[in-house]
C-alpha cells in the first residue's frame, strides 16, 4: 500500500454508473492513517471527498489512461491519429508535463493487436504512446503510454 502526504497529486479511480472507468484527479488534503481513508481535493470541486486509499495512485506517465466508447476509434485511420491530442489532453489534465511528442502517422500495428500512436518524453524518459482494444470492455479503446 502507497503511503500518502498532505500535497501529493493522486489519480482516483473508479467505476461510473454506466460501467466505465471514470478518473479524477486531485491532491490530498489530508490522511487519517495508514490504511485509513484519505481526504482529497479533486480538481474542479470546493470540498474534499474522503475515499478509500486503494483508490488511489500517485500521478504517473503511465498510469494516465484514457478509456473510449467505440472501437471505431481503432478502426478508422484518423480517429486513430486524434487519440494522441486527447491523451495529451488527458495528461494535462493531471498534471504532466510532457517534453515532446511525436505523432507515428496513422500508426503502427503491433503483435499484441494495438497501435503505437507516439513516441513521447517525460521527465527525461522516452515512451510511446499505444492504442488497444480495452481488455475489461469489449466495446472500448485504451490509450496509455508505456516504456
Amino acid at each position: 500500500m502507497t503511503l500518502f502526504h498532505h500535497g501529493d497529486r493522486v489519480r482516483y479511480a473508479t467505476t461510473g454508473d454506466d460501467g466505465f472507468p471514470v478518473v479524477r484527479y486531485g491532491f490530498v488534503g489530508g490522511v487519517t492513517g495508514e490504511a485509513g481513508p484519505v481526504v482529497v481535493m479533486l480538481d474542479g470541486e470546493l470540498g474534499g471527498d474522503v475515499v478509500d486509499a486503494d483508490t488511489l495512485e500517485p500521478v504517473h506517465i503511465r498510469n494516465v489512461t484514457l478509456t473510449l466508447e467505440g472501437t471505431d476509434l481503432l478502426d478508422d485511420p484518423t480517429l486513430r491519429q486524434a487519440l494522441v491530442n486527447m491523451w495529451a489532453a488527458e495528461a494535462e489534465s493531471a498534471g504532466l508535463q510532457i517534453a515532446a511528442m511525436q505523432h507515428i502517422g496513422t500508426g503502427v500495428r503491433d503483435a499484441s493487436e494495438g497501435w503505437t500512436i507516439a513516441e513521447l518524453s517525460s521527465a527525461g524518459e522516452r515512451y510511446t504512446l499505444r492504442a488497444a482494444r480495452c481488455p475489461n470492455t469489449n466495446d472500448a479503446v485504451l490509450v496509455h503510454a508505456q516504456q
